[in-house]
């Protein structure tokens, strides 16, 4: 199934190919809940093994437009993750300091250190969205800075990060019912930013920007997803198993004990685990 949602740089990029009300033929989540639970399960036994093995870090990016639920999808996928190995970032405006180095240089120092999990909401890739969108910067610039997430992409999975690239898509009407429903419920009122109905406006010129983002970066070694997004739990259902799913292919194990280990295993007669099964 998750091949339906994967873009590589050999495949189409237009979001048009991708139905944002997409559920994968199942008809509501109650189809799904015993699968997800056990992906879940699944998932927290991997991040152990993850931990132990300092083998590899896991950079899991979640780009959308507004209401596509970043914050939401990080809080239902990811919140059973042991937080000692885990942390989400959010990524704003830049400050006066992020401004003032290069455009890679606030999300580099954010990036899993071997052994952890980290989710991006949003990323580095604001700065080849928002910033064309709104003319901060040009076309021939926006190439150039691709050209650098590229390389920078390619340095990270060279250095043993597992970039998981998610975009979470819906469709504008989707959009605006979530509008709707923040300005009259007094518990999600604060969420609303009367930005967001501005940048609706925009929202032609986003997903041209979108396009090219995937037509320029979408590689073996970093393709992006396509999630559908407008059922929430389908998203969530999708995010889990692609996440699972490339953690998986990491083969990780446990470490073997390390030699002083095993003297102090065979004074205390200790007997050495069996070894692992695949």
């Amino acid at each position: 199934m998750l091949k339906n949602y994967r873009l590589t740089k050999a495949e189409k990029h237009g979001l048009s190919h991708f139905d944002p009300k997409d559920t994968g033929g199942f008809a509501s989540k109650e189809e799904i809940q015993d699968e997800f639970q056990h992906m879940e399960r699944k998932l927290g036994h991997l991040q152990d093994k993850l931990f132990a093995s300092k083998t590899n870090g896991v950079l899991v990016l979640f780009q959308g437009m507004d209401c596509s639920g970043k914050d939401g999808v990080i809080k239902k996928v990811l919140s059973n993750l042991n937080p000692l190995g885990f942390r989400a970032e959010s990524f704003k405006a830049p400050t006066s300091e992020e401004s003032a180095h290069d455009f890679l240089w606030r999300t580099h120092k954010a990036v899993p250190a071997k052994g952890y999990i980290t989710a991006f909401n949003r990323s580095y890739y604001e700065d080849v969205l928002i910033t064309r969108v709104h003319g901060t910067i040009q076309d021939d610039e926006a190439a150039t800075r691709m050209k650098h997430i590229r390389h920078f992409e390619k340095m990270l999975t060279n250095n043993g990060i597992l970039l998981i690239k998610i975009f979470l898509h819906i469709s504008p009407e989707f959009q605006l019912e979530k509008i709707r429903e923040r300005l009259s419920n007094p518990e999600k009122v604060w969420k609303f930013d009367p930005s967001d109905l501005n940048e609706r406006q925009y929202w032609s010129s986003y997903i041209d920007a979108y396009e090219d983002v995937f037509r320029q970066t979408a590689t073996k070694y970093a393709p992006w997803h396509i999630v559908p997004a407008n059922e929430r739990w389908f998203r969530d259902y999708v995010v889990l198993q692609l996440i699972l799913s490339s953690l998986e292919k990491l083969d990780l194990s446990y470490p073997e004990p390390d030699i002083e280990t095993r003297k102090l295993m065979e004074q205390l007669h200790v007997s050495e685990p069996p070894p692992q099964s695949s």
